[in-house]
């Protein structure tokens, strides 16, 4: 009997294989074969293993919906209040500032700072805009006066993130 070929796509790696260690730590000993399977398939966000084999190619649940709902509590009318203890939420909540920069176009520093004190209110927009740069959301020029967002397509949670703020 030929084996039959099964693919899976992981949006976040991370996320995949924090779950399929925990998996793998609640199993005592080695697992068999059929059993890493199914620890694999759940790690990707799959009932079983069955489940995979039955759902399309593509098919995975989407990404962590704990950290959205963090991102979505330090917002209150599309402003930010305060800023996230975790940095994954940190960085989730910066898509929300990526997308409020206007694309393809250069900004001077005092712009962006504009920018950025019209959608926060903790008073820290330089953090703020160090980790636009940092999560490489923003690029500058070295010497800082040229500010320009980095084109690119926003994670699932980012959409989700932005059509809620």
């Amino acid at each position: 009997m030929p084996r039959e070929i099964q693919t899976i796509t992981i949006p976040d790696l991370s996320t995949f294989t924090k779950a399929l260690r925990t998996r793998l730590q609640r199993h005592d000993g080695l697992p068999t074969h059929a059993s890493m399977l199914s620890m694999v398939a759940q790690a990707a966000g799959y009932d079983n293993f069955q489940h995979l084999k039955a759902s399309k190619p593509t098919a995975c649940k989407p990404t962590d919906s704990k950290r959205l709902e963090k991102a979505l509590r330090v917002f209150d009318q599309g402003i930010m209040t305060r800023w996230p203890k975790q940095t994954a939420v940190q960085g989730l909540c910066l898509w929300a500032f990526w997308a409020a920069l206007p694309a393809r176009r250069d900004m001077t520093e005092k712009e962006v700072n504009a920018l950025l004190k019209s959608r926060h209110s903790f008073g820290d927009h330089a953090l703020l805009r160090r980790s636009l740069i940092d999560h490489r959301l923003v690029q500058r020029t070295i010497d800082g006066k040229t500010y320009r967002r980095i084109e690119q397509a926003p994670p699932e949670d980012a959409r989700a993130l932005i059509a809620a703020i």
